[in-house]
């Protein structure tokens, strides 16, 4: 068998459509799952990041068709650098995730939910992913991005007997589906002008009013998968639905393949990227951003807060792609570029620490049954290992050095400074007001997971449960240690990814990054060495000798001599976990700030499992009473007025299907 990227990529879709066939056999013998369908898992992965790589570093396309699709045309398949990327994506999290699931699943072999449906469709689901990446014309890619949404829809829906859970699964399918029908209108009006094959698209040419059409359809469809705001609403709703291993799938790879898709879309495609274009996604995304953290500041439920993570991060990405199309749009390839690749590099990031953190949120879940940060705390002493990499995944995403965030946003923010060198005036100030939003952005996020890892892991136990914690399985460790280790590895040898990175603007700008490893490998310099430049691995080095100075001199004898005591109380008695800092206490100073975005209400409340009253706060989304609430109501009185044609009389029958038909010949006369 030839080991080429494509024949590769075949392997690792075969193998994920053989778990999910042998899925079937796991409800009579449930160790299957962990024996043999995760494994075929695991090797689907690691076949899909050896394609992924190869595609990267052999830089050359590589075509081919499979024997199914429409009776006069194949499904045609193709692999070049942008689908390397995210196939190296997808398959580092697959791997992470079948070396996790297997002790996770444990608790759903002899429970009422149905196991071989669990590893049914999350096998369908990995290979519909790769099989989106991996798509060379419209009709595969369509039938394979509908694959995706409905397996993953039944993920969510793996708890159906929850009624929240029915309801997520109900928003994301209706959204999925809505989202889907936008996709497929643009690439209608691009077949229209071609054929429906990738590269026959390529040489359409629309003109400006359709091109302008067919992107809005192609930034509405993808976005409402990636989770932009406003179209956002499923995400926090579906992901802490679904069981943790299927959560950091959809959160950490689901998502970039939406990315994947508007890249795909508009900048190969499309191809004469459009200045308007820039300007709506930039503010999409910033807006975003910015509503993203500020919701996940609020949120109590662990999985719930990184759900609101991930819009922000997407709004991250999204501004870097809006300033690769400003920037291509006003002919200066070399930054359009540089924002391209702060996008893919943060897609990459965002992949692994928020695969780590939702991996996290499910071991923490699994050892104390509890969703609420509220009945966590002094986690870090029962759960040293599971501490230490959800750390690393929190300072990654707060875009801390050395680790992998801080690279692609400072990348964002060098694409940003360079806003001098446009002509236009409005542009000029456009950009650093969304690079000032970024800004505040990262702060807030930084806050956000403060007030997570210290809530969580930090102080006294809050509950019974968090007291009788205990450490994961070594294949859960081994899962979260897999994708910490690539947080680590994409922060400190950044140059060597981007050298990976640069050949896709080359391919879609005719432009790279030609100063990036100019002064080594060492240092990171993306414009040119007198602009700006990074050493993170010195960083780290430097963060390393800190902390061993730090610890030589706590150790000295005479700073041990010190007496030691309590501090003092202020009168208040024995510290115990309810004189403790909470999660609503620690967002209050930002839900005063920014109150007026969020609907909030407070006030005491009786829990279920208590007798004692408690002041509780619970934030909404402004956008649900805003947007979602009238359609909503919409749908259903238009449901109401249907239902009255279902009279049951079979005149009234006849009479409806005239008046259509006579319809129908009015509209074709």
């Amino acid at each position: 068998m030839s080991l080429s990227p494509l024949p590769l990529a075949g392997c690792a879709v075969a193998a994920a459509l053989l778990s999910a066939f042998a899925s079937l056999a796991t409800g009579r013998w449930p160790a299957l799952m962990r024996y043999l369908c995760l494994p075929l898992l695991g090797l689907s992965g690691i076949a899909a990041t050896a394609a992924g790589l190869g595609a990267l570093i052999s830089g050359h396309a590589q075509l081919g068709s499979l024997p199914v699709g429409l009776p006069w045309q194949a499904w045609q398949v193709a692999l070049d650098r942008l689908s390397g990327v995210f196939l190296l994506l997808i398959g580092i999290v697959v791997v992470a995730v079948s070396v996790y699931a297997p002790a996770y699943v444990r608790e759903y072999e002899h429970g009422e939910d149905s196991l071989p449906m669990l590893g049914l469709f999350t096998g369908f689901f990995i290979a519909a992913m790769l099989l989106v990446v991996l798509s060379a014309d419209a009709f595969m890619f369509m039938v394979c991005w509908e694959l995706m949404s409905l397996s993953s829809y039944f993920l969510v829906a793996f708890q159906h007997g929850n009624a929240a859970n029915r309801r997520a699964s109900f928003l994301y399918l209706l959204m999925a589906h809505i989202g889907g029908l936008a996709i497929l209108l643009g690439y209608a009006l691009l077949a229209s002008h071609g054929g429906l094959s990738f590269e026959s698209m390529r040489g359409a040419s629309l003109d400006g009013g359709m091109a302008t059409a067919a992107f809005a359809l192609a930034f509405l469809g993808f976005g409402m998968k990636a989770g932009l705001v406003p179209v956002h609403a499923w995400l926090p709703e579906a992901h802490p639905v679904a069981p943790s291993h299927v959560s950091a799938l959809m959160s950490g790879v689901m998502l970039k393949v939406a990315v994947y898709g508007f890249v795909r879309f508009c900048f190969d495609l499309l191809g004469d990227v459009q200045t308007r274009w820039g300007v709506v996604v930039l503010l999409v995304g910033a807006l975003s951003a910015l509503m993203g953290v500020l919701h996940a500041l609020m949120q109590q439920d662990l999985k719930r807060m990184l759900a609101y993570s991930s819009v922000e991060n997407i709004g991250i990405i999204f501004i870097g792609l809006g300033l690769a199309m400003l920037f291509a749009g006003s002919g200066a390839p070399t930054l359009a570029a540089l924002a391209l690749v702060a996008a893919l590099y943060h897609s990459l990031n965002h992949a692994m620490f928020k695969g780590l953190l939702f991996l996290g949120a499910g071991s923490v879940i699994h050892a104390t049954r509890q969703h609420s940060m509220e009945h966590m705390g002094g986690l870090l002493r029962r759960m040293p290992w599971t501490g230490l990499f959800v750390l690393i995944g929190c300072l990654g995403l707060a875009s801390l050095p050395p680790l992998n965030g801080f690279v692609s946003e400072w990348l964002t923010f060098q694409a940003a400074l360079q806003s001098w060198s446009l002509h236009n005036g409005l542009l000029r100030s456009l950009i650093p007001i969304t690079a000032a939003m970024l800004a505040l952005t990262g702060a807030l996020a930084a806050a956000a997971f403060v007030r997570a890892y210290g809530i969580g892991f930090l102080g006294l136990a809050r509950s019974r449960s968090a007291r009788k914690a205990r450490e994961t399985s070594l294949g859960m460790r081994a899962g979260l240690g897999l994708l910490a280790s690539m947080c680590v590895l994409l922060g400190v040898m950044p140059t060597t990814v981007i050298q990976l990175l640069d050949g896709i603007p080359r391919q879609l700008f005719g432009s790279g990054l030609t100063h990036a490893g100019e002064r080594g490998w060492l240092w990171l310099t993306p414009i040119s060495p007198a602009v700006a430049s990074y050493a993170p691995l010195l960083v780290a080095i430097g963060l390393g000798l800190a902390w061993w100075l730090t610890t030589l001199l706590l150790r000295r004898s005479d700073i041990r001599e010190v007496a030691r005591g309590d501090a003092w109380d202020c009168g208040f008695g024995t510290r115990d976990a309810r004189t403790q800092y909470t999660a609503t206490a620690f967002a209050q100073p930002f839900s005063r700030v920014f109150g007026m975005l969020f609907h909030i209400d407070a006030g005491l409340r009786r829990e279920e499992d208590s007798t004692a009253p408690r002041y509780l706060i619970q934030v909404g989304d402004r956008l649900w009473g805003w947007l979602y609430e009238p359609i909503q109501r919409l749908v259903l009185n238009g449901g109401r007025l249907a239902s009255h044609l279902q009279s049951g009389h079979l005149r009234h029958y006849l009479g409806w299907t005239l008046a259509t038909l006579l319809l129908l010949l009015w509209m074709i006369s």
